[in-house]
């Protein structure tokens, strides 16, 4: 491919990464590899840079990393989702479960564990951007429908009137059907690490979140010993 046919695929793609990474020859690797796929990318070595930079512009997709100095990369995902929704891929060199549900709880939206090939890592970061560009505006279960861009739920014809926390919590657990999620895991999803307060607010926000959608066909069910996790009847 000469330098004309990889501007016209610059062009063409249109697809803006942002990487965060703090090992500067993987970071230089990743960068060039996405650009020579036509992605226009970014590189900040630290989650405070990271900050800066998505302030400055916005990206269609973030790899981050999640052991770095400073900031590690589950407090900069928290920070990134209070502000926005976009894709984010976690890049780690730890494979433990409960850090994989912490970083999924937070918003995080795959995974790829260090050591990793470039063409594997290309494939889910297209997989994931294809789930994106196609999915509906609007989520199903049960009699319940939401209209993400217009923030409306019904329960079959009735317009629900939802508080911001648990319209919020709604759309977590229909985004994620069948997955479980410990009170502590909702609770920094939702409230953060700082949060002073203990986790039965989870369970008072959850009831209240049951009263409102009512009889719909799909609840948000409890778990012993577990968490909660969205139930659709059959």
């Amino acid at each position: 491919m000469d330098g004309k046919d990889g501007k016209a695929l610059e062009q063409k793609n249109g697809h803006r990464l942002l990487i965060v990474e703090d090992d500067c020859l993987m970071a230089e690797g990743m960068a060039d590899y996405f650009i020579g796929k036509g992605w226009e990318t970014d590189v900040a070595e630290e989650g405070d840079r990271a900050l800066e930079l998505l302030e400055q512009k916005s990206y269609h997709l973030i790899l981050l990393d999640v052991m770095m100095p400073g900031m590690n990369g589950f407090s900069v995902c928290r920070e990134i989702r209070k502000n926005s929704d976009v894709p984010i891929i976690f890049i780690t060199a730890r494979v433990l479960e409960e850090d994989k549900l912490n970083g999924y709880s937070m918003g995080a939206d795959d995974y790829v564990t260090k050591p990793f090939s470039l063409p594997v890592l290309y494939a889910k970061a297209k997989a994931l951007m294809g789930r994106i560009q196609g999915s509906s505006p609007a989520l199903k279960a049960g009699q319940l429908k939401v209209d993400v861009k217009g923030h409306k739920v019904w329960n079959g014809d009735k317009l629900l009137k939802l508080p911001p926390k648990e319209y919020e919590m709604l759309l977590f657990f229909l985004e994620n059907p069948g997955r479980i999620y410990s009170r502590e895991q909702l609770l920094i999803r939702f409230w953060g690490y700082d949060f002073d307060g203990n986790e039965r607010v989870v369970d008072n926000h959850i009831k209240k979140l049951r009263k409102a959608i009512g009889d719909c066909g799909c609840t948000i069910g409890t778990v012993r010993k577990s968490g909660y996790r969205m139930e659709v009847e059959a």
